[in-house]
C-alpha cells in the first residue's frame, strides 16, 4: 500500500487514533497535515515522530467547527501543497450525560464537532479532489453509532449522522473517483479509556468476543486500507473495528 507523494489532511491527528493513522500514513509515503485545536505539544510530538519516520509533515491549527476557519486552512494546504488527496476526518469530543439530564450546550458543541465539523471539512476537501479528479475520504465513526449507548445520546446520534454523511456523500463523488468510506471502532486503549475504572474495563471486555480492547494501530491500519489502491472498489461502506462487541 504504497502512498508516496500523496498529501493526507488529519483531523484530530495530535493524539490518539489521530496521532497512529498520521505514523501509519507517513510509513507508507504521505506527507501529512496534521491539525489540532488544543493541546500543541501533542501536536509537536506527532509532527516529530512522523519526521522520525523520514516523512514531510505540517501541524496546522484550526477549529473544525468553525466553517470559515476550515475554509481558511484548506485554501492554505492547497496553495502549499497543490492538492489533497487524502481525507481523514477523526476530531470529534464527548460531553457525557443521561438524556433527562443533558445540557442542551453538550447536545449543541458534539454536534458541531462531530457531526458539523466533519461536514465542513469533506465540503472544503472535496472540492481539490474534484478537480484532481481522485481523493480518498475516510470518516471516524463509532460503534455507538450503530449500537447505541447510554449516556451518549449527543455522542451516538452524531456518530450516527456521520454514516448517513458517508453514504450520501460517496454516492455524490464516485463518478470523480473519490471514495468515501468510515471506520466505526469499538472500545480502543487511549488516554479517555485509560481513565475509566476497572470495573466498568471490565465489563466492557464482557461484551467483546475477542476478549481485548483495540488498540489505535487497528483502526490505523483500516484507515490506511482505505485510503489505498486496494481499496479502489470500496465507497459508501462502514468498516468495523470493535473485535466483534458489533457485528452489523
Amino acid at each position: 500500500m504504497n502512498l508516496a507523494g500523496k498529501i493526507a489532511v488529519v483531523t484530530g491527528g495530535s493524539r490518539g487514533i489521530g496521532r497512529a493513522i498520521c505514523l501509519r500514513l507517513a510509513k507508507m509515503g504521505a506527507k501529512v497535515v496534521i491539525n489540532y485545536v488544543s493541546r500543541p505539544e501533542a501536536a509537536e510530538e506527532t509532527k516529530a515522530q512522523v519526521a522520525a519516520l523520514g516523512a514531510e509533515c505540517v501541524v496546522l491549527k484550526f477549529d473544525v467547527a468553525n466553517s470559515s476557519e476550515v475554509q481558511d486552512a484548506f485554501k492554505q494546504i492547497t496553495d502549499e501543497c497543490g492538492r489533497i488527496d487524502i481525507l481523514v476526518c477523526n476530531a470529534g469530543i464527548t460531553r457525557d450525560g443521561l438524556l433527562a439530564r443533558m445540557k442542551e450546550e453538550d447536545w449543541d458543541e458534539v454536534m458541531a464537532v462531530n457531526l458539523k465539523g466533519t461536514f465542513n471539512c469533506v465540503k472544503a476537501g472535496c472540492r481539490p479532489m474534484m478537480k484532481q479528479r481522485w481523493g480518498r475520504i475516510i470518516i471516524i465513526t463509532s460503534v455507538v453509532g450503530f449500537a447505541g449507548n447510554a449516556g451518549q445520546v449527543n455522542y451516538s446520534a452524531a456518530k450516527a449522522g456521520l454514516v448517513g454523511l458517508t453514504r450520501s456523500t460517496a454516492r455524490e463523488l464516485a463518478s470523480r473517483s473519490i471514495t468515501v468510506n468510515c471506520v466505526a471502532p469499538g472500545y480502543i486503549e487511549t488516554d479517555m479509556t485509560s481513565e475509566l475504572p476497572e470495573a466498568v474495563k471490565e465489563k466492557i471486555l464482557a461484551e467483546i468476543p475477542l476478549g481485548i480492547l483495540g488498540q489505535p494501530e487497528d483502526i490505523a491500519g483500516a484507515v490506511t486500507y482505505l485510503a489505498s489502491d486496494d481499496a479502489r472498489y470500496v465507497t459508501g461502506q462502514a468498516i468495523h473495528v470493535n473485535g466483534g462487541m458489533f457485528m452489523g
